[in-house]
């Protein structure tokens, strides 16, 4: 008995046909028979017995060595590779016939035969490679540039067929919060657009399992400027950076943002000269210490975000004037500190030179209130 399958959609008229018999003989499903040209298309066998022995598929209408194609041992797991092979074809453990890149000239009869260890069926289909696919959907937007999580697009796809399918991002979509489709599916809007929504495609079915898709439409989001860093060598702390005079110093203001921030740079309340995101000091010098920050903007966002870090020189000791030589080698500072080895010529911090300036000042008060006393009472004694 030959069951015949015909479905019409638009201009093409789609036909399969293929031999079925009683309920225990092997067939080939008619739901297979129907390929695209440059797609894959499958020969699958149904009421396929337990005990197969070999799967031989041939092209035309008989099972002849002469128009064998391919044909797979399942004892041995093996293959063999007939006249008509043409390099396209395989079979699967379970007997179907999966042709590659199918061609026009594919159109015709095929014949599987199933050899068993008791029994040798055959059954034959009717495979057809469609040329031309429907008319290929179009697809348009309402605009192309939009602002992350502000703007809203919609898209409609230009098609006479009713079964549409959406695709955000080449993921398929349905109505949601922030997503309606058209009663007759023909038109997708998305509010509070994203960054990750794009791009659009719609696409129709024309077989079972084989979308027919539109070209991908891109729509341009901007953002930003998002997470914004003032990254600097040497590392700062806290948005201190601490240098010597003399030494390198290199900024970078990072951000993320689309389209690409544009910089500014103020240092100690004046805008400098240069828009780059990054600045390098080479010798750093006295003039250069101070604030610096860095500004991002986004045109298209109208976002803007600072960073900012302070450049100055180490707490660390610096040479100083030099002192008496009739100052003490250690001298107490208050919290405990003790300052030794001092020479006429040593290092101090500034810190530590007011505090010795001061000590000596206070000592050298009290040494002449000490000779005062004594002064006096000399002069008590003599008498």
């Amino acid at each position: 008995m030959c069951e015949c399958f015909f479905r019409l959609s638009s201009s093409a008229s789609l036909l399969a046909c293929g031999i079925r018999q009683a309920s225990s003989q092997i067939y080939i499903a008619p739901d297979s028979l129907i390929g695209v040209e440059r797609y894959s298309s499958s020969l699958a066998i149904e009421n396929v017995p337990e005990d197969v022995q070999e799967y031989s598929w041939h092209q035309g209408a008989n099972d002849t060595e002469e128009n064998l194609i391919i044909s797979y041992n399942a004892t041995s797991h093996s293959r063999r590779d007939g006249p008509m092979y043409s390099g396209r074809e395989s079979v699967s453990i379970r007997g179907t016939l999966r042709i590659r890149r199918s061609q026009l000239n594919d159109t015709g009869n095929y014949t599987v035969r199933v050899d068993t260890i008791s029994d040798t069926q055959k059954a034959t289909g009717w495979l057809e490679i469609l040329g031309e696919l429907l008319e290929i959907p179009q697809i348009s937007v309402n605009t192309t540039s939009v602002v992350d999580g502000e703007d809203a697009v919609a898209a409609t796809c230009y098609t006479n067929d009713s079964h549409i399918q959406w695709y955000v991002n080449y993921a398929a979509v349905s109505s949601n919060y922030r997503m309606t489709i058209s009663l007759d599916n023909k038109t997708l809007a998305i509010r509070m657009f994203g960054r990750f929504d794009s791009p659009l495609q719609c696409g129709v079915e024309i077989l079972p399992e084989l979308i027919q898709k539109s070209d991908l439409v891109y729509v341009t989001v901007a953002y930003g400027p998002y997470s914004l860093l003032l990254r600097s060598s040497p590392t700062d702390f806290n948005g201190v950076l601490s240098a010597e005079i003399g030494s390198q110093v290199e900024m970078e203001c990072i951000s993320y943002s689309r389209p690409e921030s544009k910089y500014r740079w103020i240092h100690n309340g004046s805008l400098l000269s240069f828009s780059e995101k990054n600045i390098t000091l080479p010798s750093l010098t006295w003039d250069q210490m101070g604030r610096y920050r860095c500004i991002a903007e986004n045109s298209a966002t109208q976002l803007t975000l600072y960073d900012e870090v302070h450049v100055q020189a180490p707490c660390e000791c610096r040479r100083g004037p030099s002192l008496s030589p009739n100052l003490p080698t250690s001298m107490p500072l208050p919290g405990g500190c003790l300052v030794t080895s001092l020479s006429p010529s040593f290092p101090l911090c500034s810190l530590v030179v007011r505090v010795l300036v001061d000590g000596v000042a206070a000592r050298g008060k009290s040494d002449r209130a000490l000779e005062a006393v004594s002064l006096a009472q000399n002069d008590v004694s003599g008498h």
